[in-house]
């Protein structure tokens, strides 16, 4: 297993890359990856199974300690991200399929990555866990709901189909995960070890088979794809930072609600999109997967370069 959780430690450490070849992989080699887009959604479920085996008591201990500061997380993840991504649609004037694309992986809620961003942020991991456990526990009810307020402008959204969709694989899986982690501890902490390895392995397919089913698309909208998409994730940070400033949060907080804010779970937005929609609203949820993880470490790094002016400040 220490081999094993080795390749994991250096494959989730350079996951940006491994996201990036395999977009490429998928772009050039269409053929390589079309055949398994029916199995997007388990990909997705097996990521989420992992997320469940890592959650433990102490993760929801946090969000009773300090109700306010995941509160606050949340909230601004689910209401900075969502209108953002629906003022840039009216803006830019995009096609319905690209809206609502853009619509939906702003309304997903956060990803496992922005756990790994905040840690190298220097930030407050506990609180970003929190707040994506939140984030993820509630997504049945708030990711359809959004999406349903704010997409609806350009084509009608079934929300109970939604629904469905993310209880079967996000929160069935995590619930697993969570029963198989209280049953078998010990091969449960022992498996983590190749979590790594195995969810980038789910997440980079999910990304080449949702390129592959859009080369053509991709070729003729690519742009205002990665123009929005770049747009998006970069005020998700700038806003989510002010949002924690407003509330009076010191660095290492406002460090974690400003990745957990711009960090999306990108994966479950394409699942979405490819399970719901035309195939091309897929595309934004995979660009995002590649470059929020590549901004996110660019700001993980500057970020860890700045040091806490007043470390009591807006402290609970």
């Amino acid at each position: 297993m220490n081999g094993l959780e080795r390749i994991g430690k250096f494959v989730g450490g350079t996951f940006s890359i491994w996201v990036l070849l395999f977009a490429c992989l998928g772009f050039f080699f269409p053929a390589a990856f079309i055949g398994l887009k029916g199995y997007i959604q388990l990909f997705l479920g097996i990521v989420m199974f992992g997320m469940g085996l890592t959650l433990s008591s102490a993760d929801f201990r946090e969000v009773f300690r300090r109700p306010v500061d995941v509160a606050i997380g949340v909230v601004g993840h689910y209401l900075i991200m969502p209108f953002l991504a629906y003022v840039l649609a009216l803006v830019l004037q995009l096609p319905p399929d690209i809206a609502v694309g853009v619509i939906l992986v702003g309304c997903c809620p956060s990803g496992t990555a922005s756990n790994v961003m905040t840690l190298l942020s220097k930030g407050d991991v506990a609180l970003g866990v929190s707040i994506a456990s939140v984030s993820t526990l509630i997504a049945p009810l708030a990711t359809p709901a959004m999406i349903s307020l704010l997409a609806g402008r350009w084509m009608n959204i079934d929300a109970k189909s939604l629904i469905m969709d993310i209880l079967i694989v996000v929160i069935v899986p995590i619930v697993l995960g969570v029963i198989v982690k209280s049953l078998f501890r010990k091969q449960a902490d022992a498996s983590v070890k190749a979590l790594p390895l195995v969810s980038t392995l789910a997440i980079v397919l999910i990304v080449a088979i949702v390129v592959a089913g859009s080369k053509g698309k991709i070729l003729e909208t690519g742009p205002i794809i990665f123009a929005v998409v770049i747009l998006h994730n970069g005020i998700g940070f700038l806003l989510g930072y002010w949002f924690a400033k407003l509330f009076g949060m010191n660095l290492s907080k406002r460090k974690a609600v400003t990745l957990e804010t711009g960090m999306q779970n990108s994966g479950l937005g394409a699942a979405l999109a490819a399970a719901h929609f035309n195939p091309i609203a897929a595309v934004p949820s995979a660009i995002f997967s590649v470059w929020h993880n590549i901004s996110g470490s660019l700001l993980a790094t500057w970020f860890s370069r700045r040091e806490e002016k007043n470390s009591t400040g807006g402290s609970n």
